[in-house]
């Protein structure tokens, strides 16, 4: 597992997160899929709870895209992510992996995301308010329930392309928004729940 260091300060008050917590006790069985490196603030957090974590580091293997020489883009996606058939998860952390997918790519992860969802799933992530405006790149964790630790990526990926949010919102057909709040910085921050 790598271990990239917490930059000093580096923590985000969340109004979001706990909403994802709010019904979920420690002694229940939860499975997370958390798109992003395993951090280790993330894998203390959950310790607390009879949890199973799926980490996907999708920044990894960016861009997403079919090429001469590539498999189809949805074989590439059911191969990065190697989810077991009968795993379904409870709480999906995205954070702001989208804003470096475009749209095949999207759906390609919606169409397999789609059967591994429970009724009750929640979803976490973070998009763009102004598609011109650039936030700094950054992978997140989970310190408590209401505070996420951000450490700046060494190298931003040039795969950059924010969706709006209407567009990310057909996208993602699997969810839909719960509720939004614009952070002074011009990004989103999103909670969704799987639709019914």
């Amino acid at each position: 597992m790598q271990t990239i260091p917490l930059q000093n300060n580096a923590v985000q008050t969340s109004k979001l997160l706990p909403l994802l917590f709010a019904g979920i006790k420690e002694d229940e069985p939860l499975t997370v899929l958390h798109i992003g490196p395993a951090l280790p603030d993330t894998v203390d957090f959950f310790c607390d709870y009879r949890c199973k974590l799926h980490f996907v580091d999708l920044f990894d293997d960016l861009p997403l895209a079919e090429t001469e020489d590539s498999p189809r883009l949805q074989e590439q996606v059911d191969t990065l992510l190697d989810i077991q058939p009968d795993t379904r998860f409870d709480l999906c952390l995205f954070w702001d992996i989208f804003n470096y997918l475009e749209r095949d790519a999207i759906l390609a992860l919606m169409a397999n995301l789609r059967e591994h969802l429970k009724p009750s799933t929640l979803a976490h992530m973070f998009s763009t308010h102004n598609t011109r405006i650039r936030p700094q790149g950054q992978f997140y964790g989970v310190l408590q329930p209401d505070t996420l630790s951000c450490r700046i990526r060494s190298s931003e990926p040039e795969c950059y392309a924010p969706h709006s949010q209407r567009k990310l919102q057909d996208m993602l057909y699997c969810f839909t928004l719960e509720r939004s709040v614009l952070l002074p910085d011009s990004r989103l921050e999103l909670l969704l729940r799987v639709k019914r």
